[in-house]
């Protein structure tokens, strides 16, 4: 760029007086960012497990809402928690789209029940499913369950439920896995396992 003495000047001066009124506050983008409010200030932090794998990465949820009695808060973001062993604060794509999961139109919040021969998915009770669920692993259970077997001439006792499986949630904490395997194996389940590798 070809430069005169006299533009050098012009330029030196616009720049010496810009650096001064920044200097002595008069910055917009400081004034602009003064005003503006920190999107996650008023929310409430949880931490929480991403449900889609087996890795069981940490997730940070934050939510908004005035804590009153029978109001919901509203999650506003998640992000990946940094203090957490396994992930560090990184998601994958699947752990990134948690919120757009938890806020679609067409997720499933209630038990429903399609009955044999219908085409139709009618919305039942949370009493009615668990009673359903309970009636059917009965009955199943009741039929197949083996009691005994013959071993190199002998009868043991094996009580085993062969017929059902379990399959325990990767976002479940230790203690709900723990008693989740202890409720499987007393019902004599064999077949149980769980997503969670951690």
């Amino acid at each position: 760029m070809d430069m005169n003495r006299r533009h050098f000047f012009r330029v030196s001066g616009a720049g010496l007086a810009a650096s001064s009124l920044v200097a002595l506050g008069f910055s917009p983008t400081a004034a602009m960012a003064q005003t503006r409010n920190f999107k996650l200030a008023r929310t409430t932090e949880t931490r929480s497990t991403c449900p889609y794998c087996s890795v069981s990465c940490g997730l940070v949820i934050y939510t908004l809402g005035d804590k009153a009695k029978n109001v919901k808060s509203t999650i506003v973001h998640i992000e990946g928690d940094p203090d957490h062993p396994v992930n560090r604060g990184t998601l994958c794509p699947k752990g990134a789209g948690v919120m757009d999961m938890i806020q679609s139109p067409d997720r499933v919040k209630f038990p429903q029940v399609r009955e044999a021969g219908s085409a139709e998915w009618k919305r039942i009770s949370w009493e009615d499913a668990l009673t359903r669920v309970a009636t059917h692993m009965k009955a199943d259970r009741d039929a197949n369950l083996v009691k005994t077997v013959e071993k190199d001439g002998k009868t043991v006792t094996v009580n085993r439920w062969n017929t059902s499986a379990f399959l325990i949630s990767s976002a479940s904490s230790n203690e709900s896995g723990y008693l989740s395997v202890k409720v499987a194996r007393g019902l004599g389940m064999v077949a149980l396992d769980t997503q969670a590798r951690i």
